[in-house]
């Protein structure tokens, strides 16, 4: 009968860690599928402080990973007048089902964040212009379009 009291137990120490362990995802999955949700440090660069507005032509549109565990994302390398400069989109899995959609040869106007990703400028873009087509990808605070975007 021990052994019984025993299991009994065991189980129920078990169970109640369990039920402890699944908040704990739900927190790390509000930080987004892939891990692009709104509290993620590449996520926080966004400065509305840094905004800007550029204009020029893509040069190429590339896949990146803006930090280890992080699912890819989709960045463009765009030409303005004065540089060549990566503008990051945002995650791969909002960006490739959204329009207007972006080729080399595109000539855009993008409105956003100037950040210094891996050494190197770039801007985290919150509203791409391709022509009268406008690809809404964050708020004015910087908080992402994607953001329970399958609930909306």
């Amino acid at each position: 009968m021990k052994f019984n009291a025993l299991l009994i137990v065991a189980v129920l120490v078990l169970s109640l860690l369990g039920a402890s362990v699944v908040p704990a995802q739900n927190a790390v999955a509000w930080k987004g599928a892939g891990g692009w949700g709104p509290r993620t440090s590449y996520t926080r660069m966004y400065d509305p402080k840094t905004v800007e507005t550029v204009k020029g032509e893509v040069v190429s549109v590339d896949r990146f990973t803006p930090a280890k565990g992080t699912s890819y994302g989709v960045h463009a390398m765009v030409k303005t007048d004065k540089e060549t400069i990566s503008v990051h989109l945002g995650p791969g899995w909002y960006v490739e089902n959204q329009e207007p959609r972006l080729a080399s040869g595109d000539k855009i106007e993008v409105k956003g964040s100037r950040v210094t990703f891996e050494g190197k400028p770039a801007l985290i873009a919150a509203e791409v212009r391709k022509g009268d087509d406008v690809l809404v990808l964050r708020d004015t605070s910087g908080f992402p379009a994607w953001s329970g975007w399958k609930r909306r």
